[in-house]
């Protein structure tokens, strides 16, 4: 199914859609950074990377579903 979107809406979609994806790096470079504090069952730094990694992962997933009905 098409959803209309002008191509305003579009360009912004795909800025977002870019920003997301340019802030892995960084995502997983805490992920590392908090692995190697030690014992990841109580490693409050690294639940928050991965819960935040999970986000944007969604976040883009969502974005790209969006641009390829529009």
């Amino acid at each position: 199914m098409k959803r209309p979107m002008t191509p305003r809406g579009y360009r912004l979609l795909r800025d977002e859609l870019m920003k997301f994806k340019a802030m892995r790096p960084e995502i997983a470079r805490a992920i590392e950074v908090a692995r190697g504090h030690g014992d990841l069952s109580e490693n409050g730094d690294y639940d928050a990377a991965k819960e935040k990694s999970g986000i944007t992962e969604a976040k883009i997933r969502d974005i790209e579903a969006r641009l390829s009905t529009a």
